[in-house]
C-alpha cells in the first residue's frame, strides 16, 4: 500500500489504538497521537515497550508529546485494536 493510504487512514483513525506492523517485521501498539506528511505518532499503551527504537526521547517525549514517530513509508500493516487493549 501507498504512503498516501496509510497517511489517510491515521488521519482518519487519530485517539484510536492501533497495531502497527513495519517492513522490518516489528510491530507496535498505541493511540495515533499525531499524523505528518512522512510520519505517525504513537502513544505507548499503558506499559508497554514495544516502541523502542522509533522515538525522539522515549515515551511521551517525541515530536510536541506525540509519542513516538513511525515512518509511513515503513509500515506493511495497520490494524484497529479492540477496547480491551486500552
Amino acid at each position: 500500500m501507498s504512503v498516501g493510504h496509510y497517511h489517510g487512514l491515521c488521519q482518519r483513525h487519530k485517539g484510536r489504538a492501533v497495531e502497527v506492523r513495519t517492513h522490518d517485521g516489528r510491530t507496535h501498539r498505541g493511540i495515533i497521537g499525531h499524523v505528518t506528511n512522512s510520519r505517525v505518532y504513537l502513544q505507548p499503551l499503558g506499559n508497554s515497550r514495544n516502541l523502542g527504537g522509533f522515538g525522539y526521547g522515549g515515551f511521551g517525549a517525541g515530536y510536541g508529546g506525540w509519542g513516538a514517530g513511525l515512518a509511513l513509508g515503513a509500515i506493511a500493516g495497520l490494524a484497529l485494536l479492540p477496547l480491551f487493549f486500552w
